[in-house]
């Protein structure tokens, strides 16, 4: 895990960061996410918590990619309060990326906390 200035952001994980606090927001959920494929679509999601399936917002926007027939994942960004992101939130975006993607943990004020990789 290394710490990345929101300076030193490139505009497409800024833009990133700002699809997954518009999710958090927008839903109302307490973490918002999204992930970019290999060919530059992007797949947004929140929190999902029903009484029968829980997932992260990271593994809701995962499962979204995956459904839209997404083969790897280049990047990821997560706006929560929480201040690590889950493990088996990391093996997901792995599984998919069959790579070490990076992903940016971002406080809910857009802030970027830190940058981890997935595998």
């Amino acid at each position: 895990m290394s710490d990345q200035s929101d300076q030193a952001l490139d505009p497409e994980d800024r833009k990133l960061l700002t699809l997954a606090r518009s999710a958090r927001a927008r839903n109302g959920v307490p973490e918002g996410a999204a992930v970019r494929d290999e060919t530059g679509r992007t797949y947004v999601a929140g929190t999902v918590d029903l009484p029968s399936l829980r997932l992260s917002a990271l593994q809701t926007a995962v499962a979204m990619a995956v459904a839209s027939g997404a083969a790897s994942l280049e990047a990821g960004a997560v706006v929560t309060e929480s201040e690590a992101i889950p493990a088996e939130d990391l093996s997901a975006v792995h599984d998919l990326s069959g790579r070490t993607t990076t992903v940016l943990l971002a406080g809910t004020d857009g802030q970027v906390r830190a940058t981890v990789a997935s595998g």
